[in-house]
């Protein structure tokens, strides 16, 4: 084979393509054919148990007792927070659990053909900077487990600089925990399940046995309320409105592309546990990172809002090794399901002729694990706080055109196999939804001078940075609103279907053979030609 000619790289097309060619799908875009929908209520359960428990929920509640709020006014923030998110996920979810489509193929129907590339390529680079991060959390938790091996490990010396943010032996863990995942990145995600399933069991044990331990630890009659709720008056509201955003941000962007997990599902009820499971999970995680938070202020002297930084204090070195694994394997499963797999879907959706899921999820390791510096993101608390509101800027209006167009514009009648033709109905104009671009228009700018102001605190923008504290929320409401308007008022007539037209007749594995390939395809030409 001849590696450097891009021909040897092609991947060999699927022959149950919705695609005019290879060059606009293959086997991982298209819809899942119904026996490889696998997910269950209980898949579901366990997905979300899983990434409830990560090191970044932790922090995320924690960072808000770190910059001023008490925990009475932290826990409703991230309460309020995941149910919003809960109902966004399980809308979006829907959608993929019926068209088993995949984010980058059915936001097509909603910004056009060529538009849609525009929110899959940023998806796709925020998934990998999301990579990153989660990469180098998984790094802190292989240093404390060597730690706990080898005490050693705490005096290798370091020849970096203080400004780097990151020492000798951080790099090498890096380097080590980048290794381990590469073995889950070939996992299908009709498998991927049974991680989650391990997941989150050995993990939230761990959590109780960490939040038993700050019981024990910490004197009954200790107040710790005095101590917090540093800000009052219209701070406190911004403050709130911040984290609320914030908490928002944990995982906005899986409400954008939840139905690359949903399409997986043996029906569509089976992710509606999702809007109750999201918001009592996540709440109850962050009055675990609270509780712990504040006991480790009693114990240490200070607020210690990386759970990571806790258990390096900590003298019992099994309980160390123990706390360390079971982060290290609540952030492999995150790492994996928000962040690789999406960006493999979106980067399919790119080169579909070169790249499937498996190559895109090697894409993700390889430039999200080094092109990025993490470590200089989570080198503070409100800097973690600035990165997780940062991007729910674009998220926001995504998730609000998507949800907009498929329930309420087109009453649920899409045209599944159009959206892999780039001559189909969702053309639009030149390819381009020029109602979503106006909304996306209307909608981000205004919040960008408030990020500029938050990333630089010389920039002054005066009151309207305050917009940026509401970013997610503004976004979201401002994009359907105008979005809505727009298509009502200049309505996509090409579009509009009288019934849905599904890939519901995808041919099961067993069925492909060329005959079976060569009739189905017909059907496919005919119905398309009736629509």
């Amino acid at each position: 084979m001849s590696f450097h000619k891009p021909s040897s790289w092609a991947l060999e097309p699927s022959e149950s393509t919705f695609a005019p060619s290879s060059r606009w799908s293959n086997k991982d875009m298209d819809p899942v054919p119904e026996e490889s929908r696998t997910w269950r209520t209980r898949d579901f359960i366990a997905y979300w148990i899983s990434d409830a428990a990560n090191v970044a929920t932790w922090e995320l509640a924690s960072s808000m007792i770190a910059v001023g709020l008490s925990w009475k006014q932290a826990l409703p923030a991230i309460a309020i927070g995941h149910l919003i998110i809960s109902v966004v996920v399980v809308l979006n979810g829907t959608i993929g659990a019926r068209l088993h489509i995949s984010f980058s193929v059915l936001n097509r129907s909603s910004f056009g053909f060529w538009f849609s590339y525009f929110t899959v390529i940023s998806r796709a680079v925020l998934a990998m900077f999301w990579f990153g991060i989660q990469t180098y959390t998984g790094s802190q938790c292989v240093y404390q487990m060597l730690k706990a091996i080898w005490p050693s490990t705490a005096r290798i010396p370091n020849h970096l600089s203080g400004s780097a943010n990151i020492t000798t032996s951080g790099i090498m863990c890096y380097f080590l925990y980048w290794l381990i995942q590469l073995p889950f990145l070939f996992v299908s995600p009709m498998k991927i399940r049974y991680l989650f399933t391990a997941k989150s069991i050995i993990v939230p044990a761990a959590w109780m046995a960490i939040f038993i331990w700050s019981l024990v630890k910490v004197p009954t009659n200790v107040s710790l309320a005095p101590k917090h709720a540093s800000v009052s008056g219209s701070a406190l509201s911004w403050a709130f409105l911040n984290s609320l955003n914030s908490a928002l941000g944990n995982y906005a962007t899986l409400s954008v592309n939840i139905p690359d997990f949903t399409r997986y599902a043996k029906h569509p009820r089976s992710q509606y546990i999702q809007l109750i499971i999201i918001p009592v999970l996540f709440t109850f995680a962050g009055f675990i990172g609270i509780a712990v938070t504040y006991a480790g202020e009693v114990l240490y002297g200070s607020v210690i809002w990386d759970p990571l930084d806790m258990i390096d204090l900590w003298d019992n070195r099994a309980a160390a090794f123990f706390a360390a694994f079971s982060f290290s394997l609540a952030t492999l499963g995150t790492n994996i399901s928000a962040n690789s797999l999406s960006a493999a879907n979106d980067l399919t959706a790119l080169w579909p002729r070169y790249i499937n899921i498996r190559r895109g999820q090697i894409i993700c390791a390889t430039i999200g694990g080094w092109a990025l510096c993490p470590w200089d993101i989570l080198a503070s608390a409100p800097g973690f706080l600035t990165f997780m509101g940062g991007y729910t800027v674009f998220l926001g209006p995504f998730a609000a055109i998507m949800i907009t167009d498929y329930y309420l514009i087109h009453k649920c009648k899409v045209d599944v196999p159009a959206m892999y033709d780039p001559h189909g109905r969702y053309k639009y104009w030149n390819g381009i939804n020029w109602r979503a671009l106006v909304a996306m228009l209307c909608a981000t700018p205004v919040t960008l001078p408030g990020l500029a102001a938050t990333i630089n605190t010389s920039i002054s923008v005066g009151k309207v940075s305050h917009l940026y504290d509401i970013g997610w929320l503004y976004g979201f409401f401002c994009a359907a609103i105008i979005y809505g308007i727009l298509s009502y008022a200049f309505p996509a007539k090409e579009t509009f279907l009288a019934t849905a037209i599904t890939g519901d007749y995808v041919p099961s594995a067993e069925d492909r053979s060329d005959d079976a390939s060569t009739e189905k395809k017909q059907v496919q030409t005919d119905v398309i030609a009736c629509a």
